[in-house]
């Protein structure tokens, strides 16, 4: 019974092809007319979003890099560089950084600075406020201009944390010939001579160094 009742579908098929592809051919003009009014309308129409703007930046953005000196931040008790004697820690990891300008006018500069922190043996507390500053120079040059800023960091019971904070700049330029590659933009924590001095000479510890390890269970 399956069969037959599909050869019989089968030749009603075969019996309509020719008024349907008549139909088709109806349809897809049909179409093809519905399409082009469509298309003939939008371009009547004007753009619901404006397009982006490409224009490119009157020259290169200024370099943006972490002083060596002040991109980390060790607190010794004592002035002893062992592991039990850690206090609060902090690196700057990375800054990442774009800017426009055009014509004559100021770079504008907006950047993200990713902090590691951590909390060593001799800390005291679960908080600390670190400090640390943004400077704009001419290149290999004199500091123009310098600001500081506070980083108030909660770890609430964590040996580390990380944090990244979003900052802008703007550069005042004295004509259009300025370029952004004349400037250089540094980042830095504000240190001691003796945290300087550590830095320089390549010494350093892991994030959480001297923090003390959880205890295994018992078997």
């Amino acid at each position: 019974m399956r069969l037959a009742t599909v050869a019989l579908a089968a030749l009603a098929v075969l019996a309509s092809a020719g008024a349907a592809s008549a139909q088709s051919s109806q349809s897809q003009r049909d179409r093809q007319g519905q399409q082009q009014g469509r298309e003939d309308e939008e371009e009547a129409r004007p753009p619901r979003i404006a397009p982006l703007r490409t224009r490119p930046n009157a020259g290169p953005c200024p370099f943006v890099k972490v002083l060596y000196d002040a991109a980390r931040y060790v607190e010794l008790d004592g002035g002893r560089a062992a592991a039990g004697a850690v206090g609060f820690t902090g690196e700057i990891q990375g800054v990442t950084a774009g800017c426009r300008y055009f014509s004559d006018d100021p770079i504008e500069v907006q950047m993200n600075i990713l902090f590691d922190l951590g909390r060593g043996p001799m800390a005291q507390g679960d908080q600390r406020t670190y400090r640390y500053w943004i400077a704009v120079t001419e290149r290999n040059e004199a500091v123009l201009a310098k600001e500081y800023f506070d980083l108030p960091v909660n770890f609430d019971g964590s040996s580390t944390a990380s944090v990244t904070e979003a900052q802008s700049v703007v550069i005042p330029r004295a004509s259009a010939t300025t370029s952004g590659g004349n400037f250089e933009i540094l980042v830095g924590f504000e240190v001691t001579p003796e945290m300087a001095e550590f830095n320089r000479s390549g010494s350093r510890f892991r994030i959480n160094a001297g923090a003390t390890a959880a205890t295994p269970p018992a078997p």
